[in-house]
């Protein structure tokens, strides 16, 4: 069994879908289905049962999986390790981090960085999901929380600052009421964010209007007079149409981290892109 057929086995098999898989491997919807067919006949084994909600593993699929997974680990430590060993400064660098980060903090290092090293090409992936490093789905990761996992290599940045933001036009809310306010804040289904938490207890008697899980939604919703928003400072101080409030107290900082797979901390352009943020975020 070859590995660019084990790879369709696994992607099947977590998606659910051909569509989701092809997606998810960049191939054709009919590639995949061929392949998956291809590979049952070699076998000579039903992998998969289709059903109305998609495929589902059969108990002879159950039975190789872990040994689908395994290929699969030493196949990507494979990758990692001579992708690591790799010295000049070229090819593809794949960064992960929050919406916010990638599009007010990273483009000043972006800029710098491309300027020094035109033959590295830089995916940004930003969002809420929490990139795999060790599937090499990102090689460097940004967050507000520490990395798990012993083959990270992984160091805390900076405290970054959060400010409470109004438009110019707005009146300063009175703190400890907020009465007549409205407030705009994080989704929180996926946990609590201590910020919010903050803003809600400052300003006790006023309603959040829009919750949502992107601070540059927020930004721009406070731009447009709708609330009261906390944002990293990086955020809110470069957006003209809104001002930072001057209270008595700041709302608590988060912590921001760098990690990376230690496979591939030889990796020149990863390197060089983790220092410049390091020398962007000091100064």
């Amino acid at each position: 069994m070859e590995w660019s057929d084990v790879r369709i086995f696994l992607a099947i098999a977590r998606t659910g879908t051909l569509g989701a898989a092809a997606r998810l491997l960049n191939l054709s919807h009919p590639t995949i289905g061929r392949r998956l067919r291809a590979l049952e006949d070699a076998t000579g084994q039903v992998l998969f049962q289709r059903t109305a909600e998609g495929f589902v593993l059969t108990e002879e699929g159950t039975g190789i999986l872990p040994l689908a997974e395994q290929m699969e680990d030493s196949a990507l430590t494979m990758e990692r390790r001579l992708a690591g060993e790799q010295q000049k400064l070229e090819g593809t660098l794949r960064v992960s981090s929050a919406d916010w980060f990638g599009a007010y903090v990273l483009p000043a290092v972006i800029t710098e960085y491309s300027r020094e090293y035109p033959h590295v090409e830089i995916e940004i992936l930003t969002g809420t999901r929490l990139f795999n490093l060790a599937q090499r789905e990102a090689d460097v990761a940004f967050r507000i929380v520490p990395f798990e996992g012993p083959d990270i290599v992984q160091r805390r940045l900076t405290q970054m600052q959060y400010g409470a933001y109004v438009t110019h036009a707005s009146a300063d809310p009175i703190e400890g009421d907020g009465t007549g306010n409205r407030l705009i804040a994080m989704d929180t289904s996926t946990g609590s964010f201590p910020d919010i938490d903050w803003l809600q207890n400052r300003f006790p008697n006023a309603d959040v209007v829009l919750r949502s899980n992107n601070r540059n939604v927020h930004a721009q919703m406070c731009g447009k007079g709708l609330g009261i928003a906390v944002l990293p400072r990086p955020v809110g101080d470069q957006i003209d149409s809104i001002r930072r409030l001057d209270l008595s107290e700041d709302p608590p900082p988060r912590e921001i981290w760098v990690g990376y797979h230690r496979d591939l901390r030889r990796l020149n352009r990863l390197r060089a892109f983790v220092d410049l943020v390091i020398k962007h975020l000091a100064s």
